[in-house]
């Protein structure tokens, strides 16, 4: 069974909105691709992430069970859930004032243990064959024809609709 951990950074001073941006870059991949993504990301809330990934990555390697290679890590889960919000009051002209909503986020990351690759026992490749990715299946030369012409008027139907035009103008 597959080691599986998280960890989570509570009050962030940020959107969740604008962590959410961030952490779509990096789920799904493995966590050293996902480290080098984060250590370039032009937005501040990447440094907050950066650290609950390398906490998520220490609470996984202190479970039982851990094969011991950080390198078969990856980002199975990262989201931004909505923290409280500071309300704060700015001041306006004649008196007035006006509302400064400022936002928190609680981040979320949890790592996964890829399982190890399983090879095939000896004599058991002759199953059925894998089709590539985006290649049709093979259809019948009948199908195709009909396929081909895609409900539009072949070439000797128009020829004959054609003549029959002629013919009405001339009379």
């Amino acid at each position: 069974m597959a080691v599986q951990a998280h960890a989570t950074a509570k009050y962030i001073r940020t959107s969740a909105q604008k962590a959410g941006l961030v952490m779509d870059l990096i789920r799904g991949r493995d966590v050293n691709t996902a480290l080098a993504t984060l250590k370039f990301a032009r937005k501040s809330v990447a440094r907050d992430i950066e650290k609950v990934l390398r906490s998520a990555i220490a609470n996984a390697t202190q479970k039982d069970g851990f094969g011991g290679d950080v390198e078969r890590l990856y980002v199975i889960a990262c989201y931004a859930n909505q923290g409280p919000s500071q309300k704060r009051i700015r001041p306006a002209p004649m008196g007035r004032a006006f509302r400064v909503i400022k936002r928190t986020a609680h981040l979320t990351v949890e790592v996964e243990e890829r399982p190890s690759k399983v090879t095939a026992a000896p004599g058991t490749e002759g199953g059925a064959k894998k089709r590539t990715r985006g290649a049709s299946p093979k259809r019948p030369a009948a199908a195709k024809a009909g396929a081909k012409t895609g409900g539009r008027k072949t070439a000797a139907k128009k020829q004959t609709a054609s003549k029959s035009r002629a013919a009405a103008a001339t009379e």
